[in-house]
């Protein structure tokens, strides 16, 4: 609680939150979060593990200077690829790809969430998101993931692990994020 000066009365301070196991799974169950397909063991103490698919954009060679503004599009200088059951992406030093996450996640417009890398991975030089990691109340997609690889060594990413976290928040308010992304399926 907080008082106000002017009056002396007191004010009931409202905060945004990060939610626990427990919290998540209430709301899980109540459906202001969706996670498809959802694996409760991918749950941790307050975010859930999302895993990396078989699809992946790379960034094609060029020297031509690219325009930095709103109608710049990521599909203009990347190529897709989709690998095949029990290939891996190689990943160069210094490199960047994007790649996407299996799940689809779903909030409502009471819901947003952060993005993370996993310390597992991050200690090997491998950044999951290079800069966009809040995800916005209202969303219904798959998390795309701006990869790069800041070791020395080459990385082979592998379809199917558990490569970032989610972590869900409870907003004061309601909102809904209506653009360009809002329902990204595919990469």
């Amino acid at each position: 609680r907080v008082s106000t000066q002017s009056t002396g009365s007191t004010k009931k301070r409202r905060h945004m939150s990060v939610l626990a196991r427990e919290e998540v799974l209430k709301a899980i169950e109540k459906g202001d979060i969706v996670v498809t397909p959802f694996n409760e063991a991918n749950l941790g103490c307050a975010s859930i593990d999302l895993t990396l698919s078989n699809e992946f954009r790379y960034y094609k060679p060029g020297l031509s200077p690219l325009l930095v503004n709103e109608k710049a599009d990521y599909r203009d200088i990347t190529e897709k690829i989709v690998l095949k059951e029990g290939e891996t992406y190689l990943l160069l030093p210094g490199q960047a790809c994007l790649g996407i996450t299996e799940e689809i996640i779903q909030l409502s417009p009471s819901y947003c969430g952060l993005l993370e890398g996993r310390s597992r991975f991050a200690r090997l030089g491998l950044f999951v998101h290079i800069t966009a990691g809040f995800m916005n109340p209202g969303i219904n997609n798959r998390q795309v993931l701006e990869i790069y690889n800041a070791s020395n060594h080459p990385l082979q990413l592998v379809p199917g692990t558990r490569v970032c976290q989610f972590i869900f928040m409870k907003m004061v308010g309601q909102a809904t994020y209506h653009g360009s992304f809002e329902k990204q399926f595919e990469l």
